[in-house]
């Protein structure tokens, strides 16, 4: 009977291979696919809490007043601006329009809850923080009307 078993130098290697070919076809996957995905995923968190908010719109007052405490506005005025940017920005992300400018209320926002209103829910911020801080520096991808745009003037040029 032969021996077939692969040497520990050409084991390491062909696992090496395999590693290489897989990061290989991670990375064909275009950057836009992701970028739809955390549009959607920042759009749906906020979009699911202005519904919150809507729900009850005096118990959103009440927590606006007692619980929530932003500091410098009023609270019926910091209820309303915060139902505003969750109504609004989810929609500019799902339609890739004004993303970057969407993306910047939503990630300011977010600090704001972490530092005045919930910093224990750090962990929770953090998930948020990091797809809307990608969209802003990098943008919605070529699955947007951001990109339809920009592309409509750089081409016009």
């Amino acid at each position: 009977m032969i021996n077939v078993a692969l040497s520990p130098a050409r084991r390491s290697a062909s696992i090496a291979g395999v590693v290489m070919s897989a990061i290989g076809l991670l990375e064909r996957i275009p950057v836009s696919i992701p970028q739809v995905l955390f549009r959607g995923a920042m759009a749906l968190v906020f979009w699911r809490s202005a519904q919150t908010k809507l729900a009850n719109w005096d118990l959103t007052l009440q927590l606006f007043q007692s619980e929530y405490k932003v500091p410098i506005l009023p609270p019926e005025l910091a209820a309303y601006i915060a139902t505003g940017i969750e109504l609004t920005t989810p929609v500019l992300l799902v339609l890739g329009l004004g993303s970057r400018l969407g993306a910047s209320a939503m990630l300011a926002m977010t600090l704001v809850i972490q530092l005045f209103v919930y910093p224990q829910s750090y962990p929770d911020h953090l998930l948020w923080a990091g797809p809307l801080l990608y969209l802003i520096l990098r943008g919605p991808g070529t699955l947007s009307i951001d990109y339809l745009i920009r592309r409509q003037f750089v081409t016009a040029k």
